[in-house]
């Protein structure tokens, strides 16, 4: 039996695809329990990882134990998994996506900054930071927004099993509790990380207490911490990077 936690944000997927892999591969390992405790994150990262739970889950056993929180993309890289165990306290759910522009024209103007551009395209410096945003500009964002949303809600039904026009009803960044969660179709059923482990054992046929291993603590420990300090420096210095997230 093994056991992957995914903690905190979710910016890099290397280090946790590595793991699910490597525990794919141990002709040792009958099931993956994953211990989601995230608010979600990056799109791209959340996809990754989906797809390793994903590929594992036709091989393994794979059961997702949800923490305090297992929210957007906390919640797309559990759809796939053989079976979903949530706290009735964990808040889950959230389908949906964000993209946050920050506007600092007004402040510029104040202290008399102002901010030349040279560019080769009508749309480069889309987003900017230091000025608004046109109609344009908005829909062309807006279609993006829409399409990576409804990409959630694809991965979301065939994950869950779902018809897409039952998860699009929900699928508005709302909130769920672990036990709401059960009742849209979310969640299979309630408990805690130890209640998980065991029914990931019994799922995989596997008789007495389950020896339970780990691996490579030490670097979702380090990913844990780059990821704050990449979400600490991007709110204090906007850029005219676009950034979309699976996050609350």
């Amino acid at each position: 039996m093994a056991l992957v936690r995914i903690e905190g944000p979710i910016i890099e997927a290397k280090s946790i695809v590595e793991d699910i892999n490597e525990h794919v591969k141990n002709t040792a390992v009958k099931a993956i329990v994953l211990r989601v405790n995230s608010p979600g994150g990056g799109v791209v990262a959340s996809q990754e990882i989906y797809e390793a739970v994903k590929k594992a889950a036709g091989q393994k056993k794979v059961v997702v134990s949800m923490g305090a929180l297992a929210a957007s993309g906390g919640y797309y890289i559990s759809a796939p998994a053989t079976r979903i165990i949530a706290n009735p306290g964990t808040i889950t759910g959230s389908i949906g996506v964000i993209m946050e522009v920050p506007n600092i024209k007004g402040l510029l103007d104040k202290v008399g900054v102002k901010s030349e551009v040279i560019k080769s395209g009508r749309y480069k410096d889309m987003a900017s930071p230091f000025r608004g945003m046109g109609k344009e500009e908005r829909d062309i964002l807006q279609g993006v927004m829409d399409d990576v949303h409804a990409q959630f809600i694809s991965a979301v039904a065939a994950g869950r099993k779902m018809p897409e026009e039952e998860v699009r009803k929900i699928a508005d960044g709302r909130v769920f509790s672990g036990r709401q969660a059960i009742k849209a179709g979310l969640v299979d059923e309630l408990g805690d990380l130890d209640y998980t482990v065991r029914t990931a054992a019994k799922m995989a046929g596997l008789k007495g207490e389950p020896e339970v291993i780990t691996k490579k603590e030490t670097n979702h420990l380090l990913d844990l911490f780059s990821s704050q300090i990449h979400e600490t420096v991007s709110r204090i210095m906007p850029t005219a990077e676009l950034k979309y997230m699976y996050a609350p």
